[in-house]
């Protein structure tokens, strides 16, 4: 507990091992802390999921990922970052959940559920994936009920709604739907979301076209029984025969961890945490913000290819702060 690490970093994901690879190529000791697996979001992410990036965008340590296809699959991705935070022997602990951070005088205490480390700088590479966007509507405790979506197996030959318009929630649809499923989308808005992936959309518009996957645009969810959902549409109410609800709504950051170590929030959407964008310094002297989390409720603003760079800022920020630049 004496000794005290240069940059303690938040979060295995890609870019909290970013931000290890950044610390250790320019001779700091970090400590990378995560409480669940290896880039445990991306663990979470359907099995069959293919990212929207090609692989060379979500490239971190100039480190190629070489895939067979230009846009990677969930397992590729987590073979490459498996094998670059290995290639960078970082000094990652997993299953280690962060419970508090203290600042005494200019040094982090750091407690987790194993052990407490003192740290001169900390970022926070959290994301967002964690906390579920809810529906809050009756019944949304019942165990019918997902806000994640593993795999479309599971749902064979069941009646299946799916609440949302977005690359999760299309995904989702259409893999049931080809297992079997009766797939009934709940659409808030008009539409399914432009930024549906772009070889995804006409797969969706064909199958809606075709009667094969039905849809309820300008709808939501008002209650969910054992047997059926009950849905507000603009016709009127609607009763539909239900067997499991795919709630993929959308998640958000824990704002309330952020603010328990400090970091202002913005009670106003989109609450994106107070941060300096060029040096991604928060409100508290040396604790920093990294990835995705930057954006608050925007979680379609930062992604691994455009937030990588938050690792070369943060470090370059404590080495300018060093050398008193």
């Amino acid at each position: 507990m004496d000794n005290i690490i240069d940059v303690l970093i938040v979060g295995a994901g890609p870019i909290g091992i970013a931000c290890g690879i950044e610390a250790k190529k320019n001779n700091l000791s970090h400590v990378i802390l995560e409480k669940g697996c290896l880039t445990n979001s991306l663990y979470n992410y359907p099995i069959n999921m293919t990212f929207f990036s090609t692989s060379e965008r979500l490239e971190i340590g100039d480190t190629p990922f070489v895939t067979t296809n230009p846009k990677p699959r969930r397992a590729e991705a987590l073979e490459y970052y498996r094998r670059v935070e290995r290639k960078f022997d970082l000094k990652t602990h997993l299953f280690e959940e962060v419970l508090s951070i203290n600042k005494i005088e200019e040094v982090f205490q750091v407690t987790t559920n194993k052990s407490i480390y003192r740290a001169s700088h900390v970022i926070i590479a959290t994301g967002f994936y964690d906390i579920p966007m809810y529906l809050g509507v009756p019944g949304e405790g019942l165990s019918k009920v997902r806000h994640y979506y593993d795999d479309p197996h599971y749902y064979a030959n069941q009646k299946v709604i799916v609440v949302g318009a977005s690359n999760s929630s299309i995904d989702a649809a259409l893999e049931t739907y080809r297992k079997g499923a009766e797939v009934t989308l709940i659409i808030r808005g008009k539409e399914v979301s432009p930024r549906v992936k772009y070889w995804v959309r006409p797969d969706i518009e064909n199958r809606i076209a075709n009667g094969e996957i039905k849809v309820l645009y300008r709808s939501n969810i008002v209650s969910i029984g054992e047997r059926e959902v009950q849905i507000s549409t603009p016709k009127g109410n609607v009763s539909v025969e239900n067997d499991f609800v795919l709630a993929l709504t959308g998640y958000r950051p824990n704002f309330e961890f952020l603010e328990k170590i400090g970091i202002e929030v913005p009670s106003m959407s989109p609450c994106i945490p107070v941060h300096n964008p060029d040096t991604m310094e928060t409100n508290v002297n040396n604790l920093y913000l990294a990835g995705v989390v930057c954006g608050g409720l925007n979680t379609h603003l930062w992604f691994i290819e455009n937030s990588r760079i938050h690792a070369h800022l943060i470090i370059k920020n404590i080495l300018d702060k060093r050398s008193g630049s």
